[in-house]
């Protein structure tokens, strides 16, 4: 059992998560770095998947997402 901590950059997770088979999914995250406690400013958005999803079956389920949360979020 590894009892070290890694330490990895957001890239390198992302990247990780997607050259994995196994996963299906969307990754939705901030182009720049953010580390403080609010935003105050509009942000701009990369949305990634792998090929384990094409274009419109990520974004049917993107749509799925953004319902649910119009639905339960408030």
């Amino acid at each position: 059992m590894q009892t070290e901590l890694a330490f990895f950059t957001t890239k390198e997770l992302i990247d990780e998560l997607m050259s994995r088979k196994t996963f299906l999914g969307v990754v939705i995250h901030s182009q720049q770095e953010f580390r403080g406690q609010s935003w105050g400013q509009e942000r701009i958005f990369q949305v990634q998947f792998n090929s384990n999803l094409d274009q419109v079956k990520a974004a049917r389920l993107l749509d799925t997402v953004a319902e649910f949360m119009d639905l339960h979020c408030t």
